[in-house]
């Protein structure tokens, strides 16, 4: 098991993937994020079956960051409840975890 995490995150359009990726990168609290191409969701929202056009964020950092990863995005996300999850890494290539790590490391300076 590593320290890293990937957090997922789904927004309304490219702009909003945008703004959030760019500052949780220039915030220091994210290595790096993947914007994905828009998708198609279906859930449910307040008894209704919904249907949205939604620009997925893959956002690796670590667990120490995570508070500050979630904070971000609810404070940039227009989203009343947006999608904020997190998995852990359990294996991967040690040279890119310990990048991951240190891009997020709290002494970084931008």
């Amino acid at each position: 098991m590593t320290d890293v995490l990937l957090v997922l995150t789904n927004c309304p359009d490219a702009d909003c993937a945008e703004r959030i990726a760019r500052a949780l990168v220039d915030e220091g609290l994210a290595a790096c994020v993947n914007r994905w191409p828009p998708v198609a969701s279906i859930y449910r929202w307040q008894g209704a079956v919904e249907t949205a056009t939604e620009v997925p964020l893959l956002i690796k950092t670590t667990a120490a960051r995570y508070a500050e990863v979630e904070a971000a995005i609810r404070r940039l996300h227009p989203y009343e409840v947006p999608e904020i999850v997190a998995v852990p890494v359990v294996v991967g290539f040690a040279p890119y975890l310990r990048w991951v790590e240190e891009e997020t490391a709290r002494d970084v300076v931008t």
